[in-house]
């Protein structure tokens, strides 16, 4: 019973870094998941043009105005529709380009920075 002593677990500085491991990376979780979600509601409202055939949507204006709608609904403050996706008409369908890039401050000059690039086309309905 030589070995008992030295398999008690953690020690307390033990339990602290690993808290503080745990700690950072939630943190950071949080700061990157909000705008992954926006990502994901901004891609569903772009693709719901072509499944959603009331909408009545034939002009790249039209789009601009659904895709605010969208955002409104959505509570996506944040972001400059203009700046983040260019629609263009091309043979009956809309191209959409959505990009754009977010930063979150993470530790004093350090951030996190996740960069959204997707085309999409999408046929008028």
């Amino acid at each position: 019973m030589k070995f008992a002593r030295s398999q008690q677990g953690l020690s307390i500085l033990g339990w602290l870094v690993t808290l503080a491991v745990v700690a950072f990376f939630a943190s950071t979780a949080f700061k990157v998941i909000p705008h992954y979600f926006d990502y994901m509601s901004m891609e569903k409202i772009i693709t719901s043009v072509e499944t959603d055939k009331a909408l009545e949507i034939r002009t790249v204006g039209d789009f601009y105005n659904h895709l605010s709608k969208g955002m409104e609904v959505n509570s996506i403050r944040d972001l400059n529709l203009r700046d983040a996706v260019k629609v263009s008409v091309e043979n009956n369908e809309f191209l959409v380009h959505l990009k754009y890039e977010k930063r979150e401050p993470l530790i004093e000059n350090l951030d996190l920075v996740v960069n959204f690039d997707k085309e999409f086309r999408v046929r008028m309905p």
